[in-house]
């Protein structure tokens, strides 16, 4: 026999539920809701931090999250090693495959997108980090991380950009939280555009100042010149420590700021989003499928037609094929890849079919992915040589697979209840995001990794 609840046992029950709804995302014995900070500099290797005084790098401030918190001696990262589906995996837990971000660039087989990236929250399949947060009542800031145009943050500055002139500033001010953008820069100046450590800087200040004014439960910044300066001089260069020695003074002061205003309540971890390699040679595959006659390219230099094209990520590509149950045109490709792998001078470090690149949650539309050493990038255009030295001279890359050790992210976490001084090992990047979600109080059931810390 059914019974029916009285109603003084409902009211109890609903009493109980507004109050653990109200206590989600407190800090462990703490009676005030907690805060949590991730910043993500991006291509930071782990051994800039875990080996500094080696590389001669002065980081004080990332230097300690080592004694005072808990950190990976690396992250395994997601098929690409690339920005993108990488910062996506940060706050999801799960594999491109899954969250929907695939790489950094959508696939684009006839040019036509103008270079489009995957800007926008709206393709992501899968709650997020902020999702959580706001199912817990939080309020979120996030500034300058990747796959934010249009997502559900209450304080938003996306990352967008377009055709590179001022007019991408009046686009910014367009998807960023209505009003935001002019509040802050009446009192910081101008939002900085595209590259350069002091637009970092300013960065940082603009999401302090979002700290200190919106009071978020949930704060995302992510902060790009290391990255670049690594693809120009390639990874340890005096550059890029000098880069790095500036940014550490910027985690150092958000640190200070979140533990101002949540004083024994605020997590800080610091992430990236994969490692770097050193590159000196290129590896052409869209001149190798043009001359197999994979595709064609009209009298304007624009392709027209194609049964198979590369899909690349800086070092590695993906190869997708226009009717994927087309026998004969998998098995041409295949002989080709094949051959092509055959020679070492060609730089390849191993070929994916489908099924074996799909069990790793990489590219879903694609038939194979091909993985390049370091040393090692894809190029992609339609004219010149299979394979060439980089015009630029000795650079740096990523986007290998994450399995190479060179391509190794960084996670390091301190606040309530974190171990101080404890390694955590070689872990998986699809770990951070459960992990964060943890020790905040927030639920991410859906993540494919694991929470590391209890």
């Amino acid at each position: 026999m059914i019974r029916r609840a009285r109603p003084a046992m409902l009211l109890a029950a609903l009493a109980a539920l507004a109050c653990a709804l109200a206590l989600g995302g407190m800090a462990a014995g703490q009676g005030e809701p907690s805060l949590l900070v991730m910043v993500s500099v991006d291509g930071l290797r782990p051994d800039y931090i875990t080996a500094a005084d080696a590389r001669g790098a002065k980081v004080p401030h990332m230097r300690r999250f080592l004694k005072e918190g808990s950190f990976a001696e690396g992250v395994e990262g997601v098929i690409p090693t690339v920005t993108y589906p990488s910062h996506t995996t940060l706050v999801t837990g799960v594999s491109p495959a899954k969250h929907g971000i695939f790489g950094n660039l959508t696939f684009d087989p006839l040019r036509e997108n103008q270079s489009g990236w995957y800007w926008y929250a709206e393709d992501i399949r899968v709650p997020t980090l902020w999702d959580a947060a706001a199912r817990a009542g939080w309020t979120t800031a996030s500034v300058q991380w990747p796959a934010t145009v249009g997502a559900r943050v209450t304080w938003n500055i996306p990352e967008f950009w377009r055709a590179g002139t001022p007019d991408d500033s009046k686009l910014l001010r367009a998807s960023a939280t209505p009003g935001l953008l002019a509040e802050l820069e009446a009192e910081l100046g101008p939002y900085p555009r595209g590259f350069g450590v002091e637009a970092d800087e300013l960065r940082g200040r603009f999401a302090e100042r979002i700290l200190e004014k919106k009071r978020p439960r949930l704060l995302l910044l992510h902060v790009i010149e290391l990255d670049h300066v690594q693809h120009q001089t390639g990874p340890f260069s005096p550059e890029v420590l000098a880069v790095l020695e500036r940014l550490d003074t910027v985690i150092g002061g958000l640190r200070a700021a979140a533990e101002r205003l949540a004083p024994g309540r605020a997590h800080v971890a610091i992430v990236s989003d994969h490692g770097f390699a050193r590159t000196d040679m290129q590896l052409n595959l869209f001149a190798a499928f043009r001359a197999a006659g994979l595709f064609t390219v009209g009298d304007r230099g624009r392709i027209t037609d194609w049964t198979a094209m590369p899909w690349t990520s800086g070092g590695a590509a993906a190869i997708v094929l226009k009717q994927p149950t087309d026998a004969a045109a998998q098995s041409q490709v295949r002989l080709l890849l094949e051959k092509l792998a055959a020679d070492p001078a060609n730089g390849i470090d191993r070929v994916l079919d489908a099924d074996g690149l799909h069990r790793r949650g990489g590219f879903p539309p694609a038939s194979f992915l091909v993985g390049l050493k370091p040393g090692w990038e894809m190029a992609s255009s339609l004219t010149g040589p299979v394979l060439s030295k980089r015009a630029a001279g000795v650079g740096g890359t990523h986007g290998h697979l994450p399995d190479l050790p060179d391509l190794r992210a960084a996670f390091f976490l301190l606040g309530p209840g974190v171990p101080a001084g404890r390694s955590l090992g070689l872990i998986d990047m699809r770990d951070v995001a459960p992990t964060l979600a943890s020790r905040a109080g927030l639920a991410l059931p859906g993540a494919e990794g694991k929470a590391l810390l209890p």
